[in-house]
């Protein structure tokens, strides 16, 4: 990873470039947020859940604990896959109070929009933008934890997370199965 300041680096991940997006970036990551709520999450575009979908450069460039990282495909150069970061913790509701109590906003970095086009995955992308955000969490120095969760439903999108990070709550073992989200913290400086 280089730094040129602290929310601005490039590297390359075999052919793919991996870079603090920038305001050309935006249209590609925000098609690649969309595809992945409507394709993978069933949901569509839902304003309570994605309001920063619409605007990324608002939720993740302009703040100046948050980042917003974009892999670009080598033939054309178009957004591939997207990662992003900010300071708010899990709201309750809808997340369970015991997660949002140990989550707090502003000492807390979320991992959000962890996304790669389904013709790109399996190739170490996800892996690597998360590792650079766990970086950029660390290079902050005001994270004291990193949090995400997931829809267990998206096919290979726990099993990733298991990889990374420990559940901290599943609420499919709730009392009503919750929404079925599985809550995940991921260890910084490198330990599971």
């Amino acid at each position: 990873m280089i730094f040129a300041g602290l929310n601005a680096y490039h590297v390359q991940v075999r052919e793919y470039s991996i870079r603090t997006a920038t305001p050309q970036d935006i249209d590609g990551a925000r098609a690649v947020m969309l595809d992945t709520v409507y394709r993978d999450f069933g949901t569509g575009y839902v304003p309570r859940w994605h309001a920063d979908i619409v605007d990324p450069a608002a939720a993740y460039l302009v703040p100046p604990r948050h980042t917003l990282l974009v892999a670009h495909d080598p033939d054309g150069g178009e957004v591939v896959a997207t990662a992003a970061l900010d300071s708010r913790g899990p709201a309750h509701p809808p997340n369970p109070r015991q997660v949002a109590e140990r989550f707090p906003s502003g000492e807390t970095a979320q991992l959000r929009r962890v996304y790669v086009r389904p013709e790109h995955r399996r190739r170490g992308l996800a892996r690597r933008l998360v590792e650079e955000l766990l970086a950029f969490a660390e290079a902050d120095g005001g994270y004291r934890a990193v949090y995400l969760h997931t829809d267990p439903s998206v096919p290979g999108a726990e099993s990733f997370w298991r990889s990374l990070a420990k559940v901290v709550h599943d609420e499919r073992e709730d009392a009503g199965g919750g929404q079925g989200i599985v809550h995940f913290e991921v260890p910084m400086g490198g330990g599971r």
